[in-house]
């Protein structure tokens, strides 16, 4: 193949292939759009096909290696879809390995987890009502959490960007509790002229300080004006409020994850067994669940289908990081981990017919700097799910324009809101966009635009984006 440069002014240019196949220049909304914000052209890769057809109608720059941010979460969840089946559910089971003597647990209670990707504390407290109900009012002994299903997870969660107590850089964990986050809900208190700060939920270890100051004004830049601080100890995390608050902002939540993954279970666990009249004061102890243990109680996760959804609409990472995990540890074997995960899905790829010599999956979170995919193969993934038995399921994983997840509020007032599915990604430097769209003329697309330059996600890449679907929605 042969590609040729057509000239479109100073500083720009666009790829065609001139055996005969995918012509293509930008659309010319799009290369205005370039122009006006004075961004490179080689900066841009896109592809469009129509369902049901052999050739692109728009492919540029379509084999060149980008960054695809969050976008890259669709490979993880379809091969997921595949390999585990839209049914699969993870479980997190309660074991001891003593007696139960009038309601009494002679000894330690264990709690197994195989990385169940939304756990939360509703299915926690059902967990533990399951043990109430079946005859246990006191533990003896100490909490033992057992986490060997996932290999440990020895990434700082600062490595990325500096901010370690963000919940989207939140570690692995095969007893993953709330994502490790906690929800610290900030309210006006103007009849006393002060701030009220109360976290949802309360582990046991965590207390707050709290000196935010409640002042009069409009409701601007609300969180910057928050400062965090955390202290840790060996038995309680501090977290310390200041700065001010502007009654006008009314009820936020802040969420964030402060606490080591063994230390937070153990904190919400001890609180929720309180609340049911349960008795305990043992410690926490992490270790291998013994041979000998007896089943206790299983709780039982959402199904794969609809985990999915949480984790494409809302671009959820440490979802996706537990589902390359998952994938690694049920197809080859406890323990989990990223290398076994992209194996699964290099595996997989290689018996669809799939391949992607340029592909960096990392940990399938897109939230890394080294990721990469082409625009093309994106196009070919996404064909190749259109025509996968769990279509149906992938589809309506994925955001939908003007409508629900991380696209509520764009293209709301777009001719295409309502009409396009997409999963969309934004770093610094980098914006992404792949999926489909129904088009005016009824005609289903798959669609597929990556951007790295620095204006990518500014208004600049936002403007040049939705120029790009317009054109495709409105073309004869």
């Amino acid at each position: 193949m042969v590609l040729v440069l057509l000239n479109l002014g100073p500083g720009f240019a666009a790829t065609v292939d001139d055996t005969g196949g995918a012509a293509n220049r930008l659309p010319e909304a799009m290369v205005q759009a370039l122009r006006r914000y004075r961004i490179p052209i080689d900066s841009v890769s896109v592809f469009a096909q129509e369902i049901g057809h052999e050739r692109p109608i728009v492919s540029v720059a379509s084999d060149v290696a980008r960054n695809p941010a969050s976008v890259m979460k669709l490979l993880p969840t379809l091969v997921a879809l595949e390999e585990l089946g839209p049914a699969y559910t993870w479980k997190t089971e309660a074991y001891a390995t003593a007696g139960i003597e009038k309601g009494n647990l002679a000894g330690d209670l264990y709690l197994k987890g195989y990385g169940d990707p939304y756990f939360l504390t509703e299915h926690f407290w059902r967990l533990l009502r399951g043990l109430r109900i079946g005859g246990m009012t006191g533990i003896d002994g100490d909490l033992v959490l057992d986490r060997s299903f996932f290999e440990p997870d020895i990434v700082d969660p600062a490595d990325f960007d500096g901010q370690p107590y963000r919940v989207y850089n939140t570690s692995a964990s095969a007893l993953l509790l709330n994502f490790h986050a906690v929800n610290f809900r900030i309210e006006p208190d103007t009849a006393a002229s002060r701030v009220r700060i109360v976290a949802d939920p309360q582990p046991d270890h965590i207390k707050i300080v709290n000196r935010v100051k409640l002042i009069d004004g409009p409701c601007r830049h609300w969180n910057s004006r928050l400062k965090m601080r955390v202290i840790h100890t060996p038995h309680k995390d501090t977290v310390h409020f200041s700065g001010r608050y502007a009654a006008r902002c009314g009820q936020r939540s802040l969420f964030r994850s402060i606490s080591e993954p063994a230390a937070y279970v153990y904190g919400v666990f001890k609180n929720l067994w309180r609340e049911q009249g349960g008795r305990f004061g043992g410690r926490l102890q992490e270790r291998l669940l013994p041979a000998e243990a007896r089943l206790l109680y299983t709780a039982y996760s959402r199904p794969l289908a609809e985990v999915i959804r949480s984790t494409n609409k809302y671009s959820n990472n440490v979802m996706s990081r537990q589902l390359l995990l998952t994938l690694g540890a049920e197809i080859y074997d406890p323990p989990g981990t990223l290398a076994k995960g992209v194996q699964v899905v290099d595996a997989w790829l290689q018996k669809k017919g799939l391949h992607f010599p340029e592909l960096v999956l990392d940990d399938g979170t897109g939230l890394s700097r080294e990721v990469r995919i082409s625009a093309g193969h994106l196009g070919k993934l996404l064909l190749a799910a259109y025509r996968s038995p769990r279509m149906p399921e992938f589809v309506s994983s994925l955001p939908i324009a003007g409508i629900d997840g991380t696209l509520h509020k764009r293209f709301v007032d777009s001719d295409f809101a309502g009409r396009l599915h997409v999963k969309t990604g934004t770093l610094d430097n980098v914006r992404a966009m792949a999926g489909y769209l129904l088009d005016a003329q009824g005609r289903r697309l798959v669609v597929v635009y990556l951007h790295n330059h620095r204006s990518a996600h500014l208004r600049a890449g936002a403007r040049v984006e939705a120029e790009f679907l317009s054109w495709l929605y409105n073309r004869p």
